[in-house]
C-alpha cells in the first residue's frame, strides 16, 4: 500500500502534545515513566565526557565522591521543590506559561534562545554517539582542541545519528519515555561493567582500601593535565547541582513534569542523578584513567566493554538527545504558532545535527553547560517570583496577560540586569548562578513593588 505525502502529514499532525494548553487528567503519567525518563536522560552520552573531564581537571578522589553526593542531592531537591509544584499546578510548558508572565514579545525571544541552547546541548550528545559509530568505519575522532570537523566521514556519521534522534523526538513524550525505559537499565550495566573490566589494569584490588589507594593515586590524583584548570570539592558540588540548572531552577522541565500526577514525582529525578551523575561519572573516570587519559568516548567504551561498549555510547546519546530535542521543539512552538510540533521538532533536529558536526560542542561541554544554565536562570527566577512570591506579597500577578503587554519590561530588565551583574562578579563561572538567582528574585520583586495592593 502506498502512503501519500498528505497521509503522512495527517498522521504526524495527530501527535498532539498539549503544546499550548494544560494537560488533561486522562493524559497524566505514572511514576514509572518519570523514573525511566530521568534515568534514560541522565545515564547518557555526556557521562562519557563529564566523568573523564573531572579526571583531566585533577580533582582529588575525596572531593569527587563527597561533591557528587551533595551536589546531586541539591539537584534532586531543586526538581522536587522548585519546578515540580509549578508544573503540576499549571499543567503548562514553561514556554507557554511565560506568555502570561512575560508577554508574547519577551516569550518569543526567550523561547528561541532556549531552543537554540537545547539544540547545542543535544548536538553535544549526538557528537559523543558519533565517536562510537566512527570506530566501525575507522573514522578518527576530533582532538580535544579541535573546533571544526576533521573529515567528511565525521560529518556524515554525525548527520546520520542526528536523523535517528530527530525521528524519535518527533513521536512525542510517550515514545521518548519508552525509549528510555528500554535503554537506561542496560546503559547503567555497561558503565558498571566497563569500569570493573578496566580496574585491574590500574592495579590489584582485593579490598576497599586497595581501590581507594588506586583512586587517589592513579585516577583522581589531584593533578590536572597540562592546560587544564584544577577542580576542587566546590567545583564538583556546584557542577553536579547546576549541570541541569535550566531544567530545574530554570523551570524548563515543566514540559516534562506537567504530565506528573503529583508534584512529588520530582523526586524521581534521583533515578537520573545518582546512577547517571554519580556512578556513571565515576565509572567513566575509571575508564579514561585506564586508557592513558585519552579523551575519546567511543574508543574508551570500546576498550572497556568491546562492541557492546561502543553500542552503549550510541544508545546513550540517543536517550539523552531525544528528550532534549523534544524540549527544543516545544520551545519553538511560540515562534511558529501555525506549525505543528512535529514540523518544529524536525527543524530543531536539522539545526542540532549541523551543530553536532562541530566537535567543540562536546570538547568544551563543562563550560557550555555552565553558560547555558546561567543565561536562562534569571527567567526561572522571574517565573518563580511571579507564581509564588508576588501573591504572597500582595503584588498583582500576570500583568502581561491582563494588560495585554507585548513585553513585560520588569522581566526583561531583570534578565539582562542579572546577567550583567553575574558576569561582572569576581567568581568562577561555576559559582556565579547562585548569587545571580537571588539577585534576579530581588530585582523582579522591586520592579513590581508599585503594583502592591492593587
Amino acid at each position: 500500500m502506498v502512503i501519500g505525502k498528505s497521509s503522512i502529514v495527517q498522521r504526524l499532525d495527530q501527535l498532539y502534545e498539549f503544546d499550548r494548553e494544560p494537560v488533561t487528567g486522562d493524559k497524566l503519567q505514572g511514576p514509572g515513566k518519570f523514573a525511566a525518563l530521568y534515568a534514560g536522560e541522565h545515564i547518557a552520552a555526556t557521562e562519557f565526557v563529564i566523568g573523564p573531564m573531572f579526571v583531566l581537571h585533577g580533582v582529588a578522589a575525596k572531593d569527587l565522591f563527597l561533591g557528587l553526593l551533595i551536589g546531586n542531592l541539591l539537584a534532586v531537591l531543586s526538581w522536587t521543590f522548585i519546578v515540580a509544584p509549578i508544573a503540576v499546578r499549571t499543567r503548562l510548558t514553561l514556554y507557554w506559561y511565560l506568555r502570561k508572565i512575560c508577554g508574547p514579545g519577551l516569550t518569543y525571544i526567550y523561547n528561541v534562545a532556549n531552543a537554540l541552547l537545547y539544540c547545542i546541548l543535544a548536538g553535544a550528545m549526538i557528537s559523543v554517539s558519533a565517536t562510537a559509530v566512527g570506530l566501525a568505519f575507522d573514522i578518527p575522532t576530533p582532538a580535544l582542541t579541535d573546533v571544526f570537523p576533521n573529515s567528511v566521514g565525521w560529518v556524515l556519521i554525525t548527520l546520520a545519528v542526528g536523523a535517528v534522534v530527530t525521528v524519535i523526538a518527533i513521536m512525542g513524550f510517550e515514545k521518548v519515555s519508552k525509549f528510555s525505559i528500554i535503554g537506561s537499565p542496560w546503559l547503567f550495566a555497561i558503565f558498571i561493567a566497563g569500569a570493573l573490566a578496566m580496574l585491574p589494569s590500574l592495579g590489584h584490588i582485593g579490598s576497599w582500601s586497595d581501590f581507594w589507594h588506586i583512586a587517589e593515586t592513579k585516577i583522581w590524583n589531584g593533578i590536572p593535565e597540562v592546560g587544564q584548570e584544577k577542580y576542587t570539592f566546590r567545583h564538583i558540588t556546584f557542577f553536579a547541582w547546576f549541570c541541569n540548572l535550566a531544567m530545574h531552577v530554570g523551570l524548563s522541565d515543566m514540559a516534562i513534569l506537567r504530565f506528573a500526577k503529583k508534584w512529588t514525582y520530582g523526586l524521581f529525578s534521583a533515578f537520573g542523578m545518582y546512577p547517571g551523575h554519580f556512578f556513571a561519572w565515576i565509572c567513566s573516570g575509571i575508564m579514561v584513567a585506564a586508557v592513558a587519559r585519552q579523551m575519546n568516548p567511543g574508543m574508551m567504551a570500546f576498550t572497556a566493554a568491546g562492541f557492546m561498549g561502543a553500542v552503549a555510547v550510541v544508545v546513550a546519546g540517543w536517550t539523552t538527545a531525544n528528550p532534549t530535542m523534544y524540549r527544543a521543539g516545544l520551545a519553538l512552538q511560540v515562534a511558529t504558532p501555525n506549525w505543528k510540533r512535529w514540523r518544529i521538532t524536525l527543524v530543531a533536529g536539522i539545526v542540532t545535527s549541523i551543530v553536532a558536526c562541530f566537535p567543540i560542542v562536546f570538547m568544551r561541554l563543562l563550560d557550555f553547560v555552565a553558560l547555558y544554565g546561567l543565561i536562562l536562570m534569571p527567567i526561572g527566577a522571574v517565573v518563580f517570583a511571579e507564581h509564588w512570591l508576588l501573591p504572597l506579597l500582595g503584588i498583582r500577578q500576570y500583568r502581561a496577560e491582563t494588560e495585554h503587554l507585548f513585553i513585560n519590561w520588569a522581566a526583561l530588565v531583570t534578565w539582562i540586569g542579572t546577567l550583567v551583574i553575574v558576569f561582572l562578579l569576581p567568581l568562577h563561572l561555576f559559582f556565579k548562578w547562585l548569587p545571580g538567582y537571588f539577585i534576579a528574585l530581588a530585582m523582579y520583586i522591586l520592579l513590581n513593588w508599585k503594583e502592591r495592593g492593587k
